[in-house]
């Protein structure tokens, strides 16, 4: 297999980005619709309890897979700027470190998803007809945990050189393998929610495995060698140094929605189902989001690489008009559509009013999250991650816990714990804009190639 140049430091910047960025986006519609898949199968084959059981995951799993996605991330970002710059030794060391990191935090996070699962649902407040469907879940999805790891490592090295291609058809497969499972174990079988947890968990041992064999034949500089898979010290405390601010990030922010998680489930089973159903939706409305702040890191990671700081210029502010656009569309259309939406996953009339009641107040904020993002992307991509660490930090868990902790007391509805989300957005997009309209802040990129 030959090596394909795929940079995006040459040529048009509007055209380079969204074709970067189209194969992110549908990789990203793949696995959402495996995730939501899972929901679906359960609460049509089997009862609203395991419904619950598996909508109620996002928050646990993101705050135990977050931290470790962050630091992939960090990853990336090494690699991406030593491709811009070309210098592929440096890069081919850092891709090597990368992997043996990947599969010594794969086995840590595998070993404490297995064995904190009840004390987290627990302190969750995870209701007692809902616990025991809910420990099941989570056991066998973590004990792929290690596949989830090594596949954000193995897509964070593609997505370094500008390869979101190969990511795609690799989740097309294993959404395709999720779905056939799914069917088969909980339609087909009539085994328990466990089952969809291990469909989901066999689906990314397919995809980890698939980038691996990519990245191990193929003819260039990115190409991974069995022999020289070690720790290199200095990619090491690379990776750390750009990644640990992202990881901390990303935990912080996913205990914030634990916590947002707990109080909807302190509104019962159908809450639970109702807004679980959202969250798949959700991860469906923040394509726009994830795909353009991916393309925003890739792109100012190899451009700043390259030394080409008015590259990065236009780049940013075209990444972030279509982000916010894109997202804006589809809250809109949430908002118009939201009992049909949440009406996919149950028929019980008060899940529905539960779901459609929390999307309709966060729906038409999704613009905010996604200028959060692109900027916390393109600061990641330029080796600044403490910025966007500490502006979410704030407003993302301290305000956002702090708020819920007093609203609820005062206002107990399913409403208050739902605008958590639009207020803490809305700060962070105030922060991140003065910061952004800062008349030296577009002239720091000159600074961040040498740091």
């Amino acid at each position: 297999m030959h090596f394909k140049h795929y940079t995006l430091t040459e040529g048009s910047i509007w055209k380079g980005m969204l074709l970067f960025a189209l194969p992110i986006f549908l990789g990203n519609v793949f696995q959402q619709l495996y995730n939501a898949f899972d929901a679906w199968c359960v609460g049509y084959f089997i009862n609203d309890d395991a419904l619950a059981a598996v909508s109620s995951s996002g928050s646990l799993i993101f705050m135990m897979v977050s931290f470790f996605q962050g630091l992939a991330m960090g990853a990336g970002v090494v690699i991406a700027r030593a491709f811009g710059a070309k210098q592929y030794e440096t890069m081919s060391k850092a891709i090597h470190t990368a992997i043996i990191f990947g599969l010594v935090t794969g086995v840590v996070l595998t070993v404490l998803g297995v064995a904190l699962t009840p004390t987290i649902l627990q302190w969750m407040g995870t209701p007692n007809d809902v616990l025991p469907q809910s420990i099941s879940y989570f056991r066998y999805y973590f004990l792929g945990a290690i596949f989830v790891v090594m596949y954000n490592i193995f897509v964070g090295i593609l997505h370094a050189v500008g390869d979101s291609r190969h990511p795609l058809y690799y989740l097309i497969i294993s959404t395709f393998v999720n779905i056939g499972l799914d069917l088969l174990f909980v339609g087909v079988l009539g085994m328990d929610v466990g089952s969809a947890a291990v469909a989901t968990t066999i689906s990314q041992g397919v995809s980890a495995l698939l980038c691996f064999i990519h990245l191990l034949r193929i003819d260039g500089p990115y190409q991974v060698k069995l022999k020289e898979i070690s720790f290199d010290r200095k990619s090491l405390l690379d990776i750390i140094k750009y990644g640990l601010p992202s990881g901390v990030q990303n935990s912080v922010i996913a205990f914030a929605n634990v916590v947002v998680q707990s109080n909807i489930n302190s509104f019962g089973k159908a809450a639970m189902a109702g807004c679980g159903s959202y969250s798949k939706l959700e991860g469906f409305a923040f394509l726009p989001v994830t795909c353009f702040t991916q393309a925003l890191s890739t792109f100012v990671g190899q451009n700043l690489g390259a030394g080409h700081h008015d590259r990065v210029k236009k780049g940013v502010g075209f990444g972030i008009a279509c982000s916010c656009l894109m997202a804006e569309l589809i809250g809109v259309l949430s908002y118009l559509f939201a009992p049909q939406l949440i009406g996919l996953f149950s028929d019980t009339e008060k899940a529905i009013d539960y779901g459609v009641r929390h999307m309709q107040t966060i729906c038409l904020f999704y613009c905010l999250l996604a200028f959060s993002h692109c900027i916390a992307g393109i600061m990641r991509g330029a080796g600044k991650a403490t910025v966007p660490m500490f502006t979410m930090l704030a407003c993302w868990c301290i305000i956002r816990v702090s708020y819920i902790t007093l609203a609820v007391k005062i206002v107990n509805e399913l409403t208050t714990v739902s605008w958590a989300y639009p207020i803490t957005w809305t700060l962070s997009s105030i922060i991140f804009l003065i910061y952004f309209l800062k008349a030296d802040w577009i002239h720091n990129f000159d600074r961040m190639k040498k740091a």
